[in-house]
């Protein structure tokens, strides 16, 4: 019994590595796909793993404010909180994590505090124009929240709960349970929300990489930039799950969880190539328009 929580410790540690694996790789297939849709070749699969270890082995000269190194760990915190309190594969006493009766609220908080890490890390920094990616990172990230925040509470309305466990259960006995088909407004509403969570075009405004050569990739470097790309891989395969449990039946064994969460993910994918990237005066008010009114709706109509 002494040794439940070290067991406890164990199968969550497993849990990360699989995730971390799984989205290195999704990350590998993706560019890989995106690739060809251009008629290019593109990188190897594998080209995440090479990136990661060649970065970790770099060591920085450059001194930085304690708040400028502090960003992407604050960054990976907010992923790997995230994967923490998020229950895997259900029914799974092993792959439930630390998941709880309001673990649905919980991992709202730990999507933004990342973000709000980044921010406060680029404004030590120095550089002239990281106020500008500030501005327009919370800024669309505050509008991204909103539709995202209201199909949730559509969600809770509708299972009488905050816990994402119970959601998923409410969602077993097959397809017509799912989320998508007893609540298709709130499902709309999350998924047109997530095309800006993942950061793909056309909602890429932070970045810009057409517009400026700086953010991110350039701004941190070495270990710093291998931290984030961890938290890449993390973050992205864990939000899918997210949906995936809130409106997509959640997974029964790793088979599923993992064909389910990437057909998600490619969502955005699949949108960022098809659609060159908006605006800042575009970005930020899209998500105001048919993402909002689709999650009031939501709650209306629930």
């Amino acid at each position: 019994m002494s040794f439940d929580w070290l067991i406890k410790i164990g199968y969550v540690l497993l849990g990360l590595f699989i995730v971390l694996n799984y989205g290195l790789l999704q990350y590998g297939v993706i560019r890989r796909i995106s690739a060809r849709i251009g008629k290019r070749i593109g990188v190897k699969v594998y080209q995440p793993y090479i990136d990661l270890i060649k970065n970790y082995s770099f060591r920085s000269q450059i001194t930085h404010g304690v708040m400028f190194y502090l960003g992407p760990v604050f960054r990976l915190s907010g992923g790997v909180g995230v994967f923490l309190f998020m229950p895997l594969i259900f029914g799974s006493e092993h792959f439930s994590n630390y998941s709880f009766s309001g673990d649905l609220i919980l991992i709202l908080y730990f999507l933004f505090f990342g973000m709000l890490g980044m921010a406060l890390g680029a404004g030590e920094g120095g550089h002239p124009y990281s106020f500008i990616g500030i501005s327009r990172g919370l800024s669309q990230f505050t509008t991204i929240e909103l539709p995202f925040t209201l199909a949730v509470i559509s969600l809770a309305i509708q299972y009488h709960t905050f816990s994402i466990t119970d959601i998923v259960a409410a969602q077993q006995g097959g397809i017509m349970h799912w989320t998508l088909m007893t609540n298709p407004l709130a499902t709309a509403a999350a998924m047109l929300s997530f095309l800006g969570m993942m950061g793909n075009s056309p909602f890429n405004v932070v970045i810009a990489p057409q517009e400026n050569p700086i953010g991110p990739p350039t701004e941190y470097h070495s270990t710093f930039l291998a931290v984030l790309q961890t938290n890449r891989a993390i973050l992205g395969p864990v939000e899918a799950i997210l949906m995936v449990n809130l409106f997509f039946g959640g997974a029964t064994n790793w088979v599923s969880l993992i064909i389910k969460s990437f057909l998600v993910f490619f969502w955005p994918v699949f949108v960022g190539i098809v659609f060159p990237r908006f605006r800042v005066d575009q970005s930020i008010p899209w998500f105001l328009k048919l993402p909002f009114v689709l999650g009031i709706l939501a709650i209306f109509l629930i």
